[in-house]
């Protein structure tokens, strides 16, 4: 009798990472396909409209890639903290804490002529940076869990946002929604001509997903993260101080979701606005893009244009194909429950055992039939 056993593996191909990874997306697309023809519509004419107007149309490709910046910023922060399983599901509060820190500084500070737009990302990754650090101090020095704290905290910056431009911050020309006053023209971030695509950003997160694997794998902050990763009591016996290399990560993966905030103000909406209209869901998804890299910044490359993509495809499914929005949500939620029911098949392999009396069967049936007879003479 023979049985499969799961045992673990010593090191996991990068082939079956890639794999894993692009049949998780594959497969939420296809589900994206039977939602289709479950409201009427012809499954591979809808997605060819969807493709047609997101990646074959420069004003839609420009979306895609609007879209993946803010992607591409979270989740190599992202990434980061993966890298040290710290769980920081708080980049959507902290994309919001990039905005305003953005936002004070291109409405409230003095004209700072060619130093404007570095002030303006500055002020973004240091507010988000410092939102970042609580939730890391409270599980460095108290064990509390950073889940709950960084989630909870997205919630806070919402309320913060509304706060402010309902009140302190409230424009003078305000009708309808509220949001703040315009921001001066210098703060505006150039575009790529003919899209939304502010331009500045984009290079900062290229800049940052591979300046995030050159920290990991060539700095002692970097070899702190990783043994972090593999368990407090690895770092411990390495000699990695806990305090200090928590507020690190989490300082540098709450900034760069800072960024991201940073952009979207000064570089789409350029004034504070609804908080869910700077943010649509980026910072969730930005976990999705982390998972999808396995931990690897220069992988969100990649995964971040994937999900850019799936957020632009959102606009054309609600507009075009007149169909929910959220069917986006479904595309990632899809994508993520099968990242997370898949991970085992990276952690174990499969390994056939057969039984002690199957062995003895074998080796019988391979013996001789005079050895068997004389066998059972001897008996």
């Amino acid at each position: 009798m023979t049985r499969l056993k799961w045992v673990p593996r010593r090191s996991t191909p990068a082939v079956l990472v890639v794999a894993v990874s692009a049949g998780a997306f594959i497969a939420a697309l296809l589900v994206a396909l039977i939602i289709f023809a479950a409201y009427g519509l012809n499954p591979l004419e809808a997605g060819a409209t969807v493709v047609q107007r997101t990646l074959l149309d420069k004003r839609g490709f420009g979306e895609v890639v609007r879209k993946s910046i803010p992607l591409l910023l979270a989740g190599a922060g992202m990434a980061l903290a993966l890298r040290a399983r710290f769980w920081n599901i708080g980049a959507e509060g902290q994309i919001l804490a990039g905005a305003v820190g953005a936002s004070a500084v291109a409405l409230f500070a003095p004209p700072l002529g060619v130093f404007t737009i570095p002030a303006l990302y500055l002020a973004g990754f240091l507010a988000a940076a410092l939102y970042g650090l609580i939730p890391a101090f409270l599980k460095a020095r108290l064990g509390v869990n950073e889940i709950i704290t960084t989630l909870m905290f997205n919630y806070v910056a919402i309320y913060l946002v509304r706060w402010l431009i309902n009140g302190p911050w409230r424009g003078q020309s305000v009708t309808g929604f509220s949001y703040s006053d315009r921001f001066p023209r210098s703060t505006y971030l150039p575009l790529w001509e003919g899209t939304r695509v502010h331009i500045p950003t984009l290079l900062l997160g290229v800049a940052l997903a591979v300046g995030i694997a050159w920290l990991l794998r060539y700095t002692r902050l970097g070899f702190s993260i990783r043994v972090l990763g593999e368990g407090p009591e690895a770092a411990r016996y390495a000699g990695v101080r806990l305090l200090p290399t928590t507020l690190a990560l989490a300082a540098l993966a709450a900034g760069a979701a800072g960024l991201a905030g940073a952009g979207e103000v000064a570089g789409v909406h350029h004034r504070l606005i609804e908080p869910l209209s700077i943010s649509m869901g980026y910072g969730y998804a930005a976990i999705l893009v982390a998972l999808l890299a396995r931990g690897r910044p220069l992988a969100t490359l990649v995964t971040a244009p994937l999900l850019g993509w799936v957020f632009a495809a959102g606009d054309v499914i609600k507009v075009s194909l007149q169909l929910p929005f959220q069917i986006t949500d479904v595309i990632t939620g899809v994508t993520l429950l099968l990242l997370v029911a898949a991970e085992p098949l990276l952690t174990h392999r499969p390994v056939r055992l057969v039984s002690e009396g199957t062995r003895s069967n074998k080796r019988a049936g391979d013996m001789p039939t005079s050895k068997r007879g004389a066998a059972g003479r001897e008996r």
